[in-house]
């Protein structure tokens, strides 16, 4: 799992835009945040991505920052997702799991009660990752509820990548 200071490797995943999205692209211009979701089933998730969705054009416009959420879901079900709940972020799909075990953990979901089982997934992650392809933040899951929602994530970034409601 990446830590703070950490080089993130270059990936490339299938996006619900079609083609692909790598990461030595959105970090041209700016940091990355890249937010690793349970999949397209989890409310904890929609709420998060919410979060990053509405922000994401001042996010762009202000800072060059790019959100990158990443999920072992395939494409149709992230459309899906993407759609449902109109979301104006690009949604990737990391269907091995590949690239979600190079930067955090994955899980396995059991089945609880009538719910279905996911099989393998991944442990909600957000990073930061500045130009220099270094990871400025991590904040990975306590439990499903535990996130980082986008209104963080900004003042992160405006303040030159540093934490807030810290007391030194």
């Amino acid at each position: 799992m990446l830590e703070e200071g950490d080089s993130a490797p270059n990936f490339a995943l299938p996006s619900t835009a079609g083609g692909e999205k790598r990461l030595s692209e959105t970090i041209t211009t700016g940091p990355t945040v890249l937010v690793f979701f349970r999949g397209h089933w989890c409310s904890y998730c929609a709420e998060q991505l919410q979060t990053f969705s509405s922000l994401s054009y001042d996010l762009w416009r202000h800072l060059q920052v790019d959100v990158l959420p990443i999920t072992g879901d395939p494409i149709p079900d992230l459309t899906e997702m993407r759609d449902r709940f109109d979301l104006r972020i690009q949604l990737l799909s990391d269907p091995e799991l590949d690239v979600t075990e190079q930067y955090t953990s994955t899980e396995t979901h059991t089945a609880i009660g009538d719910k279905q089982s996911r099989g393998r997934i991944p442990i909600p992650t957000t990073m930061v990752v500045d130009t220099d392809r270094v990871v400025r933040y991590v904040q990975v899951a306590d439990d499903p509820t535990d996130r980082t929602y986008a209104n963080y994530v900004r003042h992160f970034i405006r303040t030159d990548f540093t934490e807030p409601y810290v007391e030194e």
